[in-house]
């Protein structure tokens, strides 16, 4: 273990073997982290927050603050939970849970880049990258595998599926299924072919979620019809998942690229 002299570092905090904390850091009294974390200078991390090993906390991240909820109460018991091996970078904000017992969730495996802020309750899977200056409200929820594009941001209860990608800019109010492209203001233009092959998806697989996206988006059928046709058929567990995403949406899905020009 290597503490900086000038970091503060609570005697109650637990903190495993080799971690390094850096040169003004400030490690609160309920934190915990793992073996082998390094915590580079001016980070604070503060809260009930648990981290997991072999993460790293940049410069000037501040991880586990109060959330921006008017409806927090100060004396609320709630948590920030990440897993192993995570990198924040610089400036990163997360903040805890909001409501009594409740916690902002990060798996294994996720990269979050330079002014990246997650908000309260936010859970984010496995193998996970945010892109600078990306923000997500209270309550989003990332699936494993998902790529956030520079400065695109989400409203609040928004969810991304596994295996989507978000491009540069995006607004996102509404819900991205699995496996697509996203883009622009909700939108979604076609499979996310590209991130599918490198997480190992056969040929066959890959053109059998594009076939479910074509029934959704490109057979001129509602969502609840799409969803009906889709049941006369059968698909694999991964398509069966893309389908049950849809059902499941309380926001609405987004709307395909075309979908939208004709409605200009």
């Amino acid at each position: 273990m290597t503490i900086h002299p000038t970091a503060l570092v609570s005697d109650q905090a637990r903190i495993a073997d080799g971690v390094e904390i850096g040169p003004h850091a400030i490690i609160g009294p309920e934190v915990s982290l793992g073996k082998g974390c390094v915590v580079d200078g001016m980070a604070v991390i503060e809260g009930k927050t648990t981290i997991g090993e072999n993460s790293f906390i940049g410069y000037g991240s501040v991880l586990g603050a109060p959330p921006q909820d008017f409806a927090f109460k100060g004396e609320s018991r709630s948590e920030l939970r990440i897993g192993n091996r995570n990198t924040f970078r610089e400036y990163v904000t997360i903040h805890r849970g909001s409501k009594d017992g409740s916690a902002t969730v990060i798996g294994d495996d996720c990269t979050l880049m330079a002014g990246s802020h997650l908000g309260h309750n936010v859970l984010l899977g496995n193998k996970v990258i945010v892109g600078n200056n990306c923000l997500l409200a209270g309550y989003v929820e990332i699936g494993d595998g998902v790529v956030l594009e520079t400065s695109s941001v989400f409203r609040q209860f928004v969810r991304v599926g596994s295996l989507a990608k978000v491009r540069t800019g995006t607004r996102m109010i509404k819900d991205t299924p699995p496996y697509l492209l996203a883009f622009g203001n909700s939108m979604v233009s076609g499979t996310n072919d590209y991130g599918l092959r490198t997480a190992g998806w056969p040929d066959e697989a890959l053109l059998e979620i594009r076939r479910a996206f074509a029934l959704v988006y490109g057979s001129g059928l509602n969502v609840s019809q799409a969803l009906q046709k889709a049941k006369e058929a059968s698909w694999s567990p991964a398509s069966s998942a893309f389908f049950d995403f849809i059902t499941s949406s309380k926001r609405g899905v987004c709307r395909g690229y075309h979908a939208e020009k004709s409605a200009l």
